[in-house]
């Protein structure tokens, strides 16, 4: 029996005793959350969000880009009992993911730079099997119950302040005292009644080195951002094809960005997760960019199976690294891209084109106009015979 389960069986012991308090039977949740695995359990109000007006203006301007799930969900966001009618308080979970320094790839060619939540396991199926066992625990009590992590129409950020699990960092990212930045919320929104948290005061004083970090300035003043020009949205959210002029800027990142977390000065005190699961997965760490576009289809579902960066499939994963040669490549990576750029997917072959260009600019002495050869031409598709998958991938597959 594990832990979780041990810990159910005894509150189920007995049934639910209406004469228990309050404040005992947050207690019994915070230890039951702890004994399952996360760090921090704390509790806010279920009433509007603090900056539900600030969340409307936001995407009024226009600031969530393509993110139409934020739009077409505003209003619940903006009003848990329309999530759970009855709602009376969020239990606010955090689950710290840092997992220290990578180690090097011991390879010469260019690798790619991925966001550290994306190292290991999807979080978000893992997350979900504690929130079950939370849900369950406050049925037991007579609460009825929904939860997210990352996956519904919540504000988290904002009851996250407000239940004291940190405050609000000027990268728009909440900062734990205890934990720094490197950790997931996730909530429970619960009929039972349970005695708030209070609040922890701001402590980013006069410090900006987040804003100063953004390597696009998609952070445009404090608690200010323009999704449309973030790296994790552009490698991420962004379906279709990346604007040029911000290309370069995203450097060698080919799922998501970390320099605004990494800039923060209260991760210095971050301690390695107790979750294994999000250890580096050989297949996330120190592979030669160029062999990522080798992949197949099929090759990109084994290589990446329960891993975030599945999400983005093949065609959004080998677009983003393209650009990341384009940045950081040389001619080795040449043939690599000369292939990728007769894919049959219209998205890859676009941005191969581009990163060629680049690298001839970069490398090749005197002014190189585009070729003919090199222009992707318009609704056509080149086929060509696949190649055995190179390098470090093939050992991993």
């Amino acid at each position: 029996m594990n832990v979780g389960s041990s810990a159910m069986s005894k509150t189920f012991a007995h049934p639910f005793d209406r004469q228990i308090s309050r404040l005992e039977l947050k207690q019994r949740l915070f230890s039951f959350a702890r004994e399952i695995g996360f760090d921090s359990c704390r509790i806010a109000d279920c009433g509007s969000p603090p900056h539900k007006e600030e969340f409307r203006k936001w995407l009024g301007e226009g600031g969530h880009g393509e993110m139409n799930y934020m739009e077409r969900g505003q209003e619940k966001r903006c009003d848990p009992q329309k999530v759970l009618p009855g709602a009376c308080s969020i239990a606010v979970l955090a689950l710290n993911y840092f997992q220290g320094k990578t180690k090097e790839g011991g390879t010469s060619a260019a690798t790619g730079r991925i966001a550290r939540y994306a190292w290991g396991d999807d979080y978000h199926d893992l997350i979900a099997g504690k929130l079950d066992k939370i849900d369950k625990f406050l049925r037991g009590f007579g609460g009825q119950q929904k939860y997210y992590v990352d996956t519904g129409p919540v504000l988290e950020r904002d009851y996250a302040a407000e239940a004291g699990t940190g405050w609000h960092g000027k990268s728009t990212m909440l900062i734990n005292q205890r934990l720094g930045t490197w950790f997931f919320l996730a909530e429970v929104l619960t009929t039972l009644e349970l005695p708030p948290d209070e609040p922890v005061p701001a402590r980013c004083g006069t410090c900006e080195r987040c804003i100063r970090a953004c390597p696009t300035g998609a952070i445009l003043a404090p608690h200010r951002l323009d999704a449309r020009r973030c790296i994790s949205y552009l490698t991420i959210e962004l379906k279709g094809s990346i604007p040029i002029g911000l290309r370069p800027m995203i450097g060698d990142r080919i799922f998501g960005c970390d320099d605004c977390l990494d800039a923060c000065p209260w991760n210095r005190f971050a301690q390695v997760s107790r979750e294994s699961a999000f250890s580096a997965r050989p297949s996330t760490v120190g592979i030669p960019l160029r062999d990522y576009l080798r992949l197949s289809d099929e090759d990109f579902r084994v290589l990446f199976r329960k891993s975030p960066i599945k999400r983005i499939k093949r065609r959004g994963f080998l677009r983003n690294v393209c650009v990341a040669l384009g940045n950081v490549g040389d001619p080795s990576d040449l043939p690599a891209l000369e292939q990728a750029a007769a894919d049959p997917e219209p998205l890859i072959a676009e941005h191969a084109h581009w990163s060629i260009q680049q690298i001839r600019v970069r490398h090749m002495p005197g002014p190189r106009p585009i070729r003919e050869e090199d222009r992707p031409r318009s609704g056509e598709r080149q086929l060509t015979k696949s190649k055995p998958i190179a390098g470090r991938i093939s050992e991993l597959l």
